[in-house]
């Protein structure tokens, strides 16, 4: 049982990398009715979207599939996909903050390193196999569905905020609500 988990939690990485960096262009080749799921600009947000998408999508089709045999999949993906989330911009910050500049090469580094904690956590909440109270795997249902609304929500109409703005267009002269989607 423990094998089965460690390739579907490998399969899991390897599509989220995978999906991460063809959303990464999806919205240069399908235009707005692509932004909802791919990254519109090079905000923090969307690179965060990035990680969430794969991930979401392959938690749907791992539930279906795993459900039973891990009843406790939707608490345990809830936690491990806000602690790969929160990886994102814990380190690009961080990075940035000691460097003054971004690297492109590190920020695909970071994003996998992001996905990497995601299914390690996930595989490492996984293989307890505690059961765990129904109430727990609503919550966790309902965060990743909230996770998604807000993602989406937030493409459209994203804060005032520095995690929703693009740092490459952010400098003197320059818009600081840069986070808005090209041709609007």
């Amino acid at each position: 049982m423990g094998k089965r988990l460690f390739f579907w939690e490998l399969g899991g990485f390897l599509f989220t990398a995978a999906a991460g960096a063809l959303l990464y262009g999806a919205y240069g080749w399908g235009g707005r009715w692509t932004a909802a799921f791919s990254s519109v600009n090079g905000s923090t947000w969307e690179h965060m979207k990035l990680l969430f998408v794969p991930v979401f999508l392959f938690s749907l089709v791992q539930i279906c599939l795993l459900g039973r045999e891990y009843p406790h999949l939707p608490a345990a993906r809830a936690c491990s996909a806000l602690f790969g989330l929160a990886l994102i911009p814990v380190l690009f910050y961080t990075y940035t903050g000691v460097l003054g500049y971004r690297l492109p090469w590190a920020d695909g580094a970071l994003f996998l390193l992001a996905d990497l904690g995601t299914f390690w956590l996930d595989f490492r909440l996984l293989r307890r196999s505690r059961r765990t109270a129904l109430w727990r795997q609503v919550l966790g249902l309902a965060a990743l569905w909230g996770l998604a609304f807000c993602f989406v929500w937030c493409t459209f109409r994203p804060p005032d905020l520095a995690l929703w703005q693009d740092p490459a267009w952010i400098g003197p002269g320059l818009p600081a609500a840069a986070a808005s989607l090209p041709g609007d």
